[in-house]
């Protein structure tokens, strides 16, 4: 008898439905789309999912700082007071928080993947998290020049995730997410397409592993309320 497969919800219910129920729990994807596509909103969602849940979330930004994503969080009604819920901040706007030059305060993040590894494992350890936000992964890139260098230890990052069985959702800009969309376990594609004689927002799952799936572009809204995805629609180009 085959086991059934835990699903977790991403907080967007035309999203869900494409996906067939949610993503997989304990493997990681990634979200990627041009800036302004929303990626950053709808890796909100799937924290504030858990959240709304009971469960811990962790949300590690590494480019917008955290106050001011706290604020837009807010303003899109999301819980970001919860106990349940961490943002990180690790950006370079503040040179003591910078992921790729020095340490952030609240976890040490450095010069390195390996340093990044090191201190998201000692914050899993200190703490039960079911889902954990990387918002950018493309920051960290930078910090290894070398593609196949950066294929080996990306991989080795992925499979010490998984052994704290974390949900892990990524972000990166369509272009600079080779590598990384390989590897994952599923990637979830946002676009600005033409459709007839108007251009439209489009959400597309271009691989899924370990379920069937829906892989027509849809089209998405990004309202007062964060992301709305319409899964009986098409976006025809």
């Amino acid at each position: 008898m085959i086991p059934m497969v835990k699903r977790v919800s991403t907080g967007i219910a035309g999203l869900d439905e494409m996906l067939g129920g949610g993503l997989i729990a304990g493997r990681a994807y990634l979200v990627e789309g041009p800036p302004g596509a929303g990626k950053t909103i709808l890796a909100t969602h799937f924290a504030m999912a858990g959240v709304d849940r009971g469960e811990n979330a962790l949300y590690v930004t590494l480019e917008e700082p955290a106050d001011q994503l706290k604020e837009d969080m807010a303003r899109l009604g999301f819980n970001v007071g919860s106990g349940n819920f961490k943002i990180v901040d690790a950006t370079p706007v503040n040179p003591e928080r910078s992921v790729v030059f020095s340490e952030s305060p609240d976890i040490e993040f450095g010069e390195s993947f390996e340093r990044l590894l090191n201190s998201l494992s000692a914050e899993l350890r200190k703490r039960d998290y079911q889902r954990v936000v990387i918002d950018p992964i493309t920051m960290v890139k930078l910090t290894v020049p070398n593609e196949l260098e950066y294929r080996k230890i990306f991989l080795a990052f992925l499979k010490t995730l998984r052994r704290y069985n974390v949900t892990v959702l990524m972000t990166a800009e369509v272009e600079k997410s080779d590598v990384e969309k390989y590897l994952v376990s599923g990637v979830i594609r946002l676009l600005r397409v033409e459709s007839g004689d108007k251009i439209v927002r489009a959400i597309q799952i271009t691989k899924f592993r370990g379920s069937a799936f829906d892989e027509v572009m849809r089209p998405y809204k990004i309202t007062n309320q964060g992301i709305q995805v319409f899964p009986e629609e098409t976006v025809f180009i």
